[in-house]
């Protein structure tokens, strides 16, 4: 099995929305906001290939949205899903799996595109199975108030329409070289990939811990549609990384891909930070 560090471009989020009940005092030394009060964030995607599986998982907000929705969004940076792809020598066409850990749109807009005429939409990923789960499905496609701006039929009925869709069924076991964490603080049934790789597990922390700097227990998204589950999901399952050396993986941190824990007098923290390749090395 080997594991690629994919970017797919960064955005930028609210910080206020993205660091929750924490003062801006606080949270603007770590990623300070420009004058819109946004902060930039990276899509980091995860390629595990194993065998002649080439499984990526998430894959950005895609490029078919309108100059409106980039405006809010603000994509920016030199990398792209293609391009990040290509330095790994392959091409979406490759792929033969899509497991979306949910179907956000910063999350899941890179599986579809617009055909070559711009009159129908079409998978990204023409060869692969795309990965979601019932509970989450359901969730998405019937969204609540506070969600529906980040579930786009765009990004998900095409999925489906395609015959292209499976689901994860049961308690987190998969027909995928992983395993996953389901979490429901952030969203309904949220999966986080747990990867055992050279002896040690990863795991890809989606939304959970968007970056380093929510592994203090109070760093709780405004995002959250159940902060205080977040909450309790963050002490359970930290306690449980630190016990077994878990490397994480960013999906949204700007600079840093993985990280390593400690057990401190105050709580757990971040012990050393990493690229994928070096803790890996």
């Amino acid at each position: 099995m080997e594991l690629y560090s994919v970017h797919t471009g960064n955005f930028k989020l609210d910080g206020g929305a993205m660091f929750g009940v924490v003062p801006k005092s606080m949270w603007n030394k770590l990623n300070p906001a420009d004058e819109n009060n946004m902060c930039s964030w990276a899509m980091r995607c995860l390629l595990v290939q194993d065998g002649k599986r080439l499984i990526l998982i998430d894959n950005g907000m895609g490029t078919k949205q309108d100059a409106k929705f980039f405006g809010y969004y603000y994509l920016h940076g030199d990398d792209s899903l293609e391009k990040s792809l290509a330095v790994h020598g392959f091409t979406t066409d490759d792929i033969t799996d899509v497991f979306l850990t949910h179907l956000h749109f910063d999350h899941c807009g890179g599986s579809i595109k617009w055909n070559s005429d711009r009159t129908a939409y079409v998978p990204t990923f023409k060869n692969a199975t795309y990965w979601s789960n019932p509970l989450h499905w359901e969730w998405a496609v019937k969204p609540n108030a506070r969600e529906k701006a980040s579930f786009l039929k765009e990004n998900i009925l095409p999925i489906q329409e395609s015959g292209q869709l499976k689901m994860v069924e049961g308690n987190g076991e998969t027909q995928l070289p992983f395993s996953v964490i389901y979490v429901n603080g952030h969203t309904e049934a949220m999966m986080l990939p747990r990867i055992m790789y050279h002896n040690r597990p990863v795991v890809f922390c989606a939304d959970l811990l968007p970056a380093r700097w929510h592994t203090p227990l109070p760093y709780v998204m405004a995002y959250d549609v159940r902060p205080l589950e977040t909450l309790k999901e963050k002490e359970r399952l930290l306690t449980e990384f630190v016990n077994t050396k878990t490397v994480l993986f960013f999906e949204h941190d700007p600079g840093v891909e993985c990280a390593t824990l400690k057990q401190t007098e105050k709580g757990i923290a971040l012990e050393q930070t990493y690229s994928l390749t070096e803790i890996f090395k």
